[in-house]
């Protein structure tokens, strides 16, 4: 029986090593797993971090952005109401002038705007009442220069200042109100 005892004592002794192998082989395939498991954990938190920083510089990117947009939005405000009280200023500037001095506004306005054609011009009843005598030569020689022709129209017409000028039914608006209106778009451009 002792060879059997010692059959038997060399198989424990076998399986004991081989169970050993197993274990070893088991650990260092646990070990391998944990440290995927490790270095993967650290990627995703590495590609986190880096994402997350991403989108704080992206944020505060657009909060620059933002902050700049309100700030130039202001100033264009602040440009637009500077451009409006000079435009207010240069309104009543107008309207407040002296008879002679309006009438020679207006005479200037004509040689301006006058075309070369025939056309008509139409004031408000105010300044069919306060024109000077020899007005309605100034408009016709005003017109000459542009080399065409005004008639001035009796008819007063509901404005509160400068002219309307008619040619072949298109109306043009020569109020101190619409010219100057016209004048504000170049400005704030």
């Amino acid at each position: 029986m002792a060879g059997l005892d010692k059959i038997i004592e060399q198989i424990i002794e076998e399986a004991k090593c081989d169970a050993a192998r197993i274990v070893d082989a088991a650990r260092k395939e646990a070990d391998a797993i944990l440290a995927d498991a490790k270095n993967e954990c650290e990627a995703f938190e590495q590609e986190a971090s880096e994402k997350e920083k991403v989108m704080r510089e992206l944020q505060e990117s657009r909060m620059q952005s933002s902050v700049e947009q309100q700030r130039k939005i202001a100033v264009l405000r602040a440009k637009q109401e500077v451009i409006q009280d000079v435009m207010d200023e240069a309104y009543l500037a107008l309207k407040q002038q002296d008879v002679t001095v309006y009438f020679e506004t207006i005479e200037k306005l004509i040689g301006a705007y006058a075309l070369a054609e025939a056309g008509e011009i139409y004031f408000s009843k105010t300044d069919l009442e306060r024109m000077p005598i020899n007005f309605e030569q100034k408009i016709s020689e005003a017109a000459l220069k542009a080399g065409g022709s005004l008639v001035l129209m009796n008819e007063p017409r509901l404005i509160e200042d400068g002219f309307v000028l008619v040619y072949g039914g298109i109306e043009e608006n020569c109020t101190f109100r619409a010219l100057l209106d016209a004048k504000k778009d170049e400005f704030q451009d």
